[in-house]
């Protein structure tokens, strides 16, 4: 789950660049079974690191979950590719009563891919179902506003709101709040995923792949692939070696280093400055990182820059806690900007741990590459001021585990970051947000900035809410937030049609061609 802190940073002016040339990525097969045409078809073969850990959109944390999910489900509202809020399931949409009520009409004809029509009832009943504290949703949060749920028709669904919500479009967009027919269970969607988007669940081979089919039936018009494989490979490198022997047609990558590599053999390379952010998570809930102190300590021995260049050959840039493109924190507004390691020590020794202390922390290693470099720099920073960081390196599925259930004291993360700040930050650092627990984090304040910042719709007072959540979060030290950097996708001469996200979403792989 790496937009930048200012307007005209290189990388801001990247992506402004991007966006608007609209540019593409191209890449094929010399695999002649999974070629498609001069007319479009084939099957287009994705490499993947690690194997998605759940088949539940409402309960995916996983970049690679997300990824495949976000090809097989559909959602009210959806992002174009300048994050704008763009018509989904629901083809338009209109406030009432002071912006408390939402009248969404959905499309006609949509169905899912079992063939039952989708309606107002299975909005209702996937927007219920996700609330309900019992289902353990990731994005549960994103929907506090919505107090009720109506299905006065097949096509309109109206949401009555507790006050206005200036999130809640592009929060509706959000793969963890797909659709799902009312008659689905989890159960029956762990084996099989039956959504209304562009592929169709085809079969699972655990540890190897996961293939997908078009959905001719899709209501965005079928796509010209005849399917998708998402095969399993287990580092970036041996994805690159399938991308140069054409066995693979398609990858994201996030290794710096990898990504030159396979431009320098001839694939076609394009990087995208991402919203998404590395970040050491504290919990705060745990001692010793309970104490205060202990925290900025941690955050003053640190020099992001030093991690961002060991880790991702400086391909990126040090951010503060908001990468929302409208709302960018300062990365200077923080107590420690540079590395302060003395001040390091003295805020341990003000805390009562003069000689030192130690932190457990998790690692991944599969679900993205820099992590492990990342975790290793931090330990080495840190040791100069007395702090042990004590490493755990964990398989993906088994981190995320880890992490959802907030078993850590500290993490080595890459979260992904959202358009609209409360979409990003609501569910973690909100006292009822249903991943504060991972947070580790609340304060009375932090849930009044946040409820503020919902209610309002104007951007100039959005904006200075938002700066006062990012200066909150980091005058506690709440967690040591590092840098954001890029997005690579690599693919072989021939797939045309695919544009890149900020968000890191490969939505647009419905509209990839092969020739």
């Amino acid at each position: 789950m790496k937009l930048r802190s200012r307007l005209g940073s290189p990388a801001i002016t990247c992506l402004a660049a991007l966006v608007a040339a609209g540019l593409v990525a191209a890449g094929c097969s010399s695999n002649t079974s999974d070629k498609g045409s001069s007319q479009g078809g084939g099957t287009l073969v994705v490499g993947y690191t690690a194997e998605p850990n759940t088949l539940d959109p409402w309960k995916a944390t996983q970049f690679q979950a997300i990824h495949l999910l976000e090809q097989v489900y559909g959602t009210l509202t959806q992002l174009d590719k300048d994050l704008n809020v763009v018509p989904g399931l629901a083809e338009k949409w209109e406030y009432s009563d002071n912006n408390t009520t939402l009248t969404m009409t959905l499309r006609q004809g949509v169905t899912f891919h079992d063939g039952k029509p989708l309606t107002s009832a299975d909005v209702k009943s996937s927007i219920d179902r996700i609330k309900a504290p019992e289902t353990a949703a990731v994005a549960a949060a994103t929907l506090a506003s919505v107090e009720s749920v109506e299905a006065p028709d097949p096509q309109t669904v109206v949401l009555r709101l507790s006050t206005p919500d200036a999130g809640l479009l592009a929060g509706l967009a959000t793969t963890n709040l797909a659709i799902i027919s009312k008659d689905d269970t989890p159960e029956t969607l762990a084996s099989k995923p039956n959504g209304t988007g562009a592929f169709k669940f085809d079969s699972r081979t655990a540890g190897q792949s996961i293939k997908l089919v078009a959905n001719p039936n899709y209501w965005g018009g079928k796509p010209k692939l005849d399917g998708l494989e998402f095969r399993i490979i287990p580092d970036q490198t041996s994805v690159v070696a399938g991308l140069q022997s054409g066995n693979i047609h398609f990858a994201a990558l996030d290794d710096p280093l990898v990504a030159k590599s396979a431009e320098s053999s001839g694939l076609t390379v394009q990087k995208t400055p991402n919203l998404s952010y590395h970040v050491l998570q504290l919990n705060a809930r745990r001692a010793p990182l309970d104490n205060k102190n202990v925290r900025l300590a941690i955050q003053c021995a640190i020099d992001r820059k030093q991690v961002l260049d060991t880790a991702a050959l400086g391909e990126g840039e040090v951010v503060g806690p908001i990468t929302s493109p409208a709302y960018r924190s300062d990365p200077n507004a923080r107590p420690c900007p540079t590395r302060d390691v003395e001040k390091a020590k003295q805020l341990l020794a003000e805390a009562g741990f003069a000689g030192g202390v130690t932190i457990p922390a998790i690692v991944s290693q599969g679900e993205y590459a820099t992590s492990v470099n990342e975790a290793q720099n931090l330990q080495a920073q840190l040791k100069d001021a007395g702090i042990t960081l004590e490493l755990e390196t964990l398989e993906s599925g088994a981190y995320v585990d880890r992490w959802v259930a907030a078993d850590f004291s500290a993490a080595v993360a890459l979260n992904g970051g959202r358009p609209d700040p409360d979409g990003m930050y609501g569910r973690y650092f909100t006292s009822t947000g249903n991943l504060n627990k991972v947070a580790g984090y609340s304060s009375p304040e932090l849930d009044r900035l946040f409820a503020e910042g919902k209610a309002t719709t104007d951007v100039a007072k959005r904006k200075e809410i938002y700066a006062q959540i990012s200066r909150h979060l980091e005058d506690n030290a709440v967690w040591v937030w590092l840098f954001s950097s890029y997005v690579y996708t690599a693919s072989t001469p021939g797939v045309s049609g695919f544009t890149p996200m900020p968000n890191g979403s490969l939505q647009f792989l419905r509209e990839t061609s092969l020739s």
